[in-house]
């Protein structure tokens, strides 16, 4: 198969190169001519702009935007737009707001699956975790690509019509800052308590067969082992919010109760006033498994 991607940051080249040595062809676009230079060292074809991207993918175009959230999906759409059919599959593999994904659905003139990514690029090796929204036979026509792109055919599925996609993955973050801000106050109340221990070590156990296990644990251990149990120098200041705040909008509109998710959420907004160890360990963890930059203090 045949595949443009546009957006060759760290999630986009990772698109790149596991559709690439899964044996499909890829044709890539960046704003940054480095970041086109790494893609065809691996393997892809260089396009100098997404009209060229377009036109040497041919007739039958499948493309996959791995863009930032917003503006810069709508600017890609509208430069597409005269270079696509009905029989085209473009695929949005960002951080999209799912009423967007909706909007963008109507108005495009090819079939638009707005596809929730998870993994980060710390899961580039394992393949990503994807939740894709849109009409159910353009989905099919591309199962290739995603069963290239994921863990395998387990890692993906078609979750519903347009902005399905992006709701689910919306949620999954929303319970990702609740079970971040639950390990975080777990973890603060051992640092602050009657004992002196090694949380590494608490995590490394905890990791091995307890109930609690999972890879955010994991990466808590991998945070203590190299910031050590009082996490050095490493900021209370957690980023991000667009996707938690998304969430709790939902269930307040649903009129379903988010408390965890909620407190969670003002915790990251916390963080940018006073100081905790949990919120601590949430910037860490965040580097984790996005390699989203760490705060340290100064």
């Amino acid at each position: 198969m045949h595949l443009g991607v546009i957006g060759l940051g760290r999630m986009g080249q990772i698109v790149t190169r596991r559709v690439l040595e899964a044996g499909h062809d890829v044709v890539a676009f960046d704003l940054d001519e480095d970041a086109i230079a790494d893609a065809a060292e691996a393997g892809a074809e260089p396009a100098d702009s997404v009209v060229d991207l377009a036109e040497q993918l041919g007739e039958q175009k499948h493309i996959w935007l791995m863009v930032p959230a917003g503006e810069p999906v709508d600017a890609a759409l509208e430069t597409l737009a005269d270079h696509l059919s009905a029989d085209d599959v473009v695929v949005d593999g960002g951080n999209s707001y799912f009423q967007d994904s909706v909007r963008r659905a109507e108005r495009c003139p090819a079939r638009y699956l707005d596809c929730g990514t998870s993994g980060g690029p710390a899961g580039a090796e394992l393949g990503f975790s994807l939740m894709i929204g849109g009409p159910a036979e353009a989905y099919e026509e591309l199962t290739p690509i995603f069963d290239a792109v994921a863990t395998g055919p387990d890692g993906h599925a078609h979750m519903g019509p347009a902005g399905s996609g992006h709701y689910v993955k919306m949620v999954h973050n929303g319970v990702e800052y609740a079970l971040m801000q639950a390990y975080g106050e777990g973890f603060e109340l051992l640092s602050e308590g009657r004992y002196d221990l090694d949380l590494e070590a608490v995590a490394k156990v905890w990791n091995n067969g307890a109930v609690i296990r999972s890879w955010l644990l994991e990466l808590c251990e991998e945070a203590f082992r190299e910031e050590g149990s009082d996490l050095g120098d490493v900021a209370d200041h957690i980023e991000g919010g667009s996707t938690g705040t998304w969430t709790v909008q939902e269930g307040l509109e649903q009129e379903v109760p988010v408390p965890l998710l909620y407190t969670a959420l003002a915790e990251r907004f916390g963080s940018r006033a006073d100081e905790r160890f949990s919120r601590r360990l949430a910037n860490r963890l965040r580097y984790g498994f996005g390699r989203h930059e760490v705060r340290r203090r100064e």
